[in-house]
C-alpha cells in the first residue's frame, strides 16, 4: 500500500510542471497584464477592494461578462 502511495505521490510531483506549462507557450508581458485588468475593472470587479467575502464569484462574473464583450465583438467579424 505505501508503495502504491509513493507511486501516485511521485507521478503527480511530476506531472505539475507539465500541467502549469501547458496553459500557454508566449509570455504574458505588462501592458497585456494591464489592459486585462482594465477590461475587469470595465465589468465591474475591483480586486482592490480589500477582504472580499465574494471574491470568486466576483471575478467569475466579471470574467464572463468580459468573454461575452470579446464574443459579441467577434460575432459580427464572423458572419
Amino acid at each position: 500500500m505505501k508503495s502504491l502511495i509513493y507511486t501516485v505521490s511521485a507521478a503527480a510531483v511530476f506531472a505539475t510542471p507539465v500541467v502549469s506549462f501547458a496553459q500557454s507557450n508566449a509570455p504574458i508581458t505588462r501592458a497585456q497584464v494591464r489592459t486585462e485588468l482594465i477590461e475587469l475593472e470595465q465589468a465591474g470587479y475591483w480586486p482592490s477592494g480589500g477582504e472580499d467575502p465574494n471574491y470568486p464569484q466576483d471575478l467569475q462574473a466579471a470574467l464572463a461578462r468580459v468573454a461575452a464583450k470579446h464574443a459579441a465583438t467577434l460575432a459580427p467579424a464572423l458572419e
